[in-house]
């Protein structure tokens, strides 16, 4: 009998959080991306809107919906994504990491942890249904981004346990420019154009010491957290494995481009 094969892992551009409610093209785009990949045992979620102090693990069974923001009409606030937990899943990932030599008393399980908008706004049209479990993986405010890469490798064997790896941020995320202001900043355009060819040549550490890629990137990347879930998907491609683009879009100074690894 054949083996299944791996799950892929996906990088969502999530951009604004009415995109979940929206009738847009990215939106479309990840309700198409469900589609077209296989449907998973579950999710591993990591989201640009949970840092915490060491790294935390939604354990529960029923998860509540958080609305993180502020200033956006009451639609976004009645949506509720009742997604089930995964307690296995949490173990299973707590577990490969502290055989990657993750500290244990830095790892908690949360079970009080409910789905940030960086997780349900982007599995709302992808999942419409919740019926999927989700665990959310917090990014550790304490690690370089070079160490998140290294750490998400050891994730890997989920994708062949019906796990589907997937980060949800913004490759570029600069909210200091004035977005009323039309056109998109020139260097927004250059890192997220460099990104993805770095992307492509496999070269993930290049792009994880980020600071170095010069000032385009500094000022795409103002602050790590809508970055670093990329590199968490970057961390689990396998030798060979293709890599595609979709919602591929820059404006002012923020990019939705996604990114599928395998499948």
């Amino acid at each position: 009998m054949t083996a299944p094969a791996a799950m892929p892992a996906v990088f969502l551009g999530h951009g604004s959080p009415m995109n979940a409610i929206e009738d847009n093209r990215w939106r479309r785009g990840w309700a198409e991306l469900a589609t077209a990949i296989p449907r998973p045992r579950a999710v591993l979620m990591v989201s640009a809107h949970w840092e915490t102090d060491g790294l935390h693990l939604s354990s529960g069974e029923a998860p509540g919906t958080i609305h993180d923001f502020f200033g956006f009409p009451q639609a976004l606030f009645d949506v509720r994504y009742p997604a089930p937990g995964a307690p296995w899943l949490a173990e299973r990932t707590a577990g490969l990491l502290l055989a990657a030599g993750y500290p244990e008393s830095r790892l908690r399980l949360d079970p009080e942890r409910g789905y940030d908008h960086g997780a349900w706004s982007v599995l709302l049209p992808m999942y419409p249904q919740a019926d999927v479990p989700v665990v959310q993986l917090s990014l550790d405010r304490n690690m370089t981004p070079r160490q998140h890469l290294a750490l998400g490798h050891a994730l890997t064997p989920l994708r062949d346990e019906g796990v589907l790896i997937a980060g949800s941020g913004d490759i570029v995320h600069n909210l200091r420019v004035d977005f009323r202001r039309p056109g998109v900043e020139p260097w927004a355009l250059a890192f997220n154009e460099q990104a993805k060819s770095l992307i492509l040549a496999g070269n993930a550490e290049t792009l994880s010491d980020y600071p170095a890629l010069g000032p385009p990137a500094i000022a795409s990347i103002n602050s790590g957290e809508h970055f670093l879930p990329l590199l968490y998907a970057l961390a689990v491609r396998r030798e060979g494995e293709a890599v595609r683009f979709f919602n591929d879009d820059v404006f002012a100074a923020l990019s939705m481009t996604s990114v599928v690894i395998g499948g």
